[in-house]
């Protein structure tokens, strides 16, 4: 997401458009509906991991474009594609009418170059891509993967701090810090992982390594493993 300005539009939409599709949400302080339509407009755009971009632009301090697209009425979000308006609405509206309006602008976006070099997944084409797009979320996952299945751990990390902490970051730290180039011990049913956990809980409360390994077992367990709320909670006992 970005706030754009008169003097940024061209460069941040119009430009910007020819790469990824571009939604222009045109709002003020001062509007309740576009207080609410934000948030959904955020999330939604966001879930596209990249492949869509969202440009806010508050009319009160950037009237030249709200002239440029003859708004009336706010909220009013337009997308672009191409350098051109491909499609729009006016008003707040639920999440299902704004997830339609950016899936049929995913519908009409081809690749973009940072797409297709991450869609190829070799480690050349990955960091072309993050050359390209130095927080493109499916490039640092890709390459950091590659690394880690490399045993290139400290590069793996150090990647993975590039971007928002998600389910899958985190797993992937996980296993570098548990298991290097593999799954990591302890995450199979003939495995040793509940031996190391009770041996790591005598530890957990006066050692900062202790405690993250244990944190780490437990993320490659999963939420659906059994033994996960059973050690959080013991977790949770030696610490309070």
């Amino acid at each position: 997401m970005a706030d754009v300005t008169d003097a940024t539009f061209q460069s941040d939409v119009v430009d910007r458009s020819k790469k990824v599709p571009v939604v222009v949400d045109l709002w003020a302080s001062w509007c309740g509906p576009c207080l609410a339509l934000g948030p959904i407009l955020e999330k939604v755009v966001a879930a596209t991991g990249g492949r869509v971009e969202l440009a806010k632009v508050d009319i009160d301090t950037n009237p030249a474009v709200a002239q440029a697209f003859a708004v009336k009425s706010i909220p009013a979000v337009f997308a672009l594609s191409g350098g051109k308006v491909i499609d729009q609405f006016l008003g707040a509206q639920p999440e299902s009418v704004v997830q339609q309006f950016v899936d049929r602008l995913l519908a009409t976006a081809e690749p973009s170059e940072v797409d297709t070099l991450v869609a190829a997944g070799d480690e050349a084409s990955l960091l072309a891509a993050l050359e390209l797009e130095p927080g493109h979320p499916g490039a640092v996952l890709a390459l950091a993967e590659l690394y880690a299945d490399a045993g290139r751990t400290d590069e793996a990390l150090a990647l993975l701090e590039r971007i928002p902490p998600s389910a899958e970051t985190r797993r992937l730290a996980a296993r570098v810090r548990v298991g290097g180039n593999g799954a990591g011990p302890g995450t199979g049913p003939g495995d040793d992982v509940e031996e190391r956990l009770d041996a790591l809980l005598d530890q957990v409360r006066n050692d900062d390594g202790a405690r993250q390994e244990f944190l780490d077992l437990l993320e490659l367990l999963g939420p659906g493993d059994p033994r996960t709320l059973t050690y959080r909670r013991a977790l949770t006992t030696r610490l309070f």
